[in-house]
């Protein structure tokens, strides 16, 4: 059985014992992708390695050359000389532990070893594989910027940076996972984040345990936060939006960048923070303050809709005279309450049906959705059109608010309020809301703040800039 590499243990300075090393332990005969090329620099024999796909190959290819046509009397006593004097190139490090040597290898930088040299030379020529930063599908805004984060790390806190020039903004970089020590950036304006916040976070990162983030900060998150998994409410932010993201930095919160996700984490988060959306800012204050509070309201009905609407056919008597419209035109084959949860059943399938659709098949499909699920299911007789049309509202009403958990965490309580509803009549309704109030209420973010901060504790600044979208304070001073 291999025994367990000492985290301690360092390159002997002699070549082939290095290499004999390294070679077993990445196993280069059969891993195709790890190259290594034996040279002679200066009259001392060499060894470069490198993982194809991620090095610039121009870049290698120029410096190999360079060092190639070293002459004995110029070479310098030990490595610290050699990245001093002779290599032209920026970002370089000497390192002489392996394991920090093979994670930087594994990460797609280059090493040198040269015989006699008891530290390696380590020069960051990586280029990943990645996309363009266009506009993401999914946090879109009418204006603004058009560029969105991608799964390159080093890009995305470029995007940042760019938008922020202060030397108070900080991005500590650390790594998580016994095996893939995935990169995990944390972005912070120093003087503006609670550090005692900030401390809490940063040991969390350096005491995960895991294997791996298989589901990058999804994975970060469940390690970050496990307590109450029962509340559905999201605990975190989350931005494919370097705007966004930048403006919660400048706000005092955290965001956490992982490598090979094109989204940031933002925390704390309080369901405020959640219903936010970048076009709020991108309007004039009016405007802005007019989308947020239609989206607040709209996600309330979202919610009450369907529990008001089954109380009300329950008991036909409590409808005034000119809301008699809403009553049922025809009796319902299926009770009421099994037309909303097989319907709330049925959209989260079309949901699913409409992410795994090919884009060529995706409107022949839509068309007998609406055809065959739609006006055939309500002239065969299974639903009423009544629950239809709400349903139908719930389902399009659920996307003016970006955030899925959300989306989720309500239909979770709403399907609850409809079960309490029918079983218990008014008093059913009155704890369904009381149960939901009661989960956002007991529920904290990970700063452990209330979350329905400043609601509670209630701090009426705080809530009027939440609620109502306000001018920036410098634009104040010309009406001084």
């Amino acid at each position: 059985m291999e025994e367990k590499r000492d985290s301690k243990q360092k390159i002997t300075g002699s070549l082939q014992a290095d290499m004999a090393y390294l070679n077993q332990t990445l196993d280069v005969e059969r891993n195709f992708d790890i190259i290594y090329r034996v040279v002679h620099i200066g009259g001392k024999e060499a060894c470069m390695y490198l993982v194809d796909g991620f090095c610039k190959d121009d870049l290698d290819q120029k410096l190999l050359q360079y060092f190639m046509d070293l002459t004995p009397d110029k070479m310098p006593e030990d490595m610290h000389g050699m990245s001093k004097q002779f290599t032209p190139y920026v970002e370089v490090d000497i390192e002489d532990k392996w394991d920090t040597l093979i994670q930087s290898l594994l990460s797609g930088m280059f090493l040198l070893l040269i015989d006699g040299y008891e530290k390696a030379l380590v020069i960051d020529s990586r280029t990943y594989p990645s996309r363009g930063v266009a506009e993401p599908e999914k946090d879109k805004a009418l204006r603004g910027s058009k560029d969105g984060f991608v799964e390159t790390l080093v890009s995305n806190t470029a995007l940042i940076r760019r938008r922020i020039r202060s030397t108070d903004l900080h991005m500590e970089m650390l790594n998580a996972g016994e095996s893939s020590h995935t990169d995990i950036a944390l972005c912070y304006m120093k003087g503006r984040v609670d550090d005692v916040f900030l401390d809490e976070i940063r040991r969390k990162i350096q005491d995960i345990k895991a294997d791996s983030l298989t589901m990058n900060q999804e994975s970060l998150a469940e390690c970050l936060y496990q307590r109450k998994w029962y509340n559905p409410f999201p605990k975190f932010k989350y931005t494919e939006r370097p705007d966004a993201a930048s403006a919660q930095v400048l706000e005092g919160n955290i965001v956490i960048l992982v490598d090979n996700s094109p989204s940031a984490m933002i925390l704390p988060t309080t369901i405020f923070d959640v219903i936010e959306e970048a076009d709020d800012y991108y309007f004039p204050p009016v405007t802005g303050t007019y989308l947020r509070m239609t989206r607040f309201l709209i996600s309330i009905l979202t919610y009450l809709v369907t529990p008001t609407f089954l109380l009300m056919m329950n008991n036909p008597q409590w409808i005034p005279e000119s809301f008699s419209f809403i009553m049922l035109q025809e009796e319902p084959n299926l009770p009421l309450i099994w037309q909303f949860l097989v319907l709330e059943l049925a959209i989260d399938g079309l949901k699913l049906a409409a992410i795994n659709t090919p884009n060529m098949l995706s409107t022949p499909l839509s068309v007998m959705a609406a055809l065959v699920l739609g006006e055939f299911s309500v002239n065969s007789g299974w639903f009423s059109s009544e629950v239809m049309l709400y349903m139908a509202f719930v389902a399009i009403a659920n996307y003016t608010q970006s955030n899925y958990e959300l989306g989720y965490a309500l239909k979770f309580l709403r399907i609850i309020t409809l079960l309490l509803a029918q079983w218990f009549n008014l008093w059913g309704y009155i704890g369904g809301i009381l149960l939901s109030l009661l989960a956002m209420g007991c529920n904290r973010t990970v700063s452990h703040r209330s979350y329905l901060y400043p609601l509670i504790p209630f701090k009426w600044k705080a809530l009027k800039s939440k609620l109502f979208r306000t001018r920036l304070p410098g634009a104040l001073k010309e009406d001084e």
